[in-house]
């Protein structure tokens, strides 16, 4: 069938990354003010990566902490956020990016963008994808621990020099909020907005740019995709292997051959391709495929 006539409504889930979206970020006056919220509820990680220095943040980004306490002394707060991050993998694996992660809310609807022809894979596209464990361990675990000034404290290199996440969500606010940061914007700014620029327009052509090649957390959480609580499985002796759930993925996964695979973000595509299948709802007929179920023929 052609994936051109195959609608999957996605909209419930993406109601679910917006109102994640909005508790996370409830901080209100923050984005009046152009202060960041400082209360105790900023000592607790959010499951996605949600910039700390949002105006409207309520939580901390579980990467910016990683960096900020990977090198101190302060051994209970490390083993925190280390033990924060190891529950949720192992309970939800990357369901967080799928679900909880408002920067991929905002790669999901740039995608949505039409766009004369969009981009599925390209030559290294598998080998680009390794990037982003690369990034972790560079960039979130060696140089804060071993890049350290006078004080022996390292600095978040990967939300200061890389994350356009927190560009978007935090540096353009509080530097059009704050008369005094826009007098001091420099080079890093430019820097960091030129990332931002180009991984927009890159999600208009690619499906999540940045969860694939760059994104840490997505790099950590997908370790525990074979092991997490929340895992998909799938039903040998009904699947007929025609590929379409392959086909529909936009991580480019085969859930046939590797159902919790280390790409799969938990959107549930595939999923809900095969209730649309069985249900019959915008199925073509292929008289090469046949599937019997409960008396009746499927047209796969």
């Amino acid at each position: 069938m052609d994936n051109k006539k195959m609608k999957i409504n996605e909209w419930p889930r993406h109601g679910i990354q917006a109102l994640w979206a909005a508790l996370t970020n409830s901080h209100i006056s923050g984005f009046i003010t152009g202060k960041i919220y400082t209360g105790k509820l900023k000592n607790v990680c959010v499951p996605g990566l949600n910039c700390y220095s949002c105006p409207g943040a309520r939580g901390a980004c579980p990467i910016g902490s990683l960096q900020a306490v990977i090198g101190s002394w302060n051994f209970k707060l490390a083993y925190y956020v280390a033990g924060f991050l190891i529950f949720v993998g192992a309970l939800l694996g990357r369901l967080v990016c799928g679900f909880l992660c408002p920067f991929g809310l905002i790669q999901d609807l740039l995608n949505k963008i039409p766009f004369p022809k969009k981009i599925r894979t390209f030559r290294g596209d598998k080998l680009l994808r390794k990037l982003k464990y690369v990034i972790f361990f560079v960039f979130v675990i060696i140089l804060p621990m071993f890049v350290v000034d006078i004080m022996g404290q390292g600095a978040p290199y990967f939300c200061k020099l890389i994350c356009p996440a927190g560009t978007l969500e935090g540096g353009i606010p509080l530097v059009l909020l704050n008369k005094s940061m826009r007098s001091a914007v420099g080079w890093l700014y430019i820097w960091k907005n030129t990332i931002l620029v180009i991984t927009i327009i890159l999600s208009i052509m690619i499906y999540r740019p940045f969860c694939k090649y760059i994104c840490p957390l997505g790099a950590f959480y997908s370790v525990f995709n074979k092991v997490s609580v929340f895992r998909y499985r799938v039903d040998k002796e009904k699947c007929v292997h025609c590929g379409k759930c392959r086909n529909i993925c936009q991580m480019e996964v085969d859930p046939t051959e590797n159902p919790n695979s280390t790409e799969c973000i938990r959107c549930g595509r595939c999923k809900r391709y095969v209730r649309h299948r069985r249900s019959g709802v915008g199925l073509q007929a292929n008289p090469d495929t046949e599937k019997y179920e409960n008396g009746t023929a499927y047209k796969i």
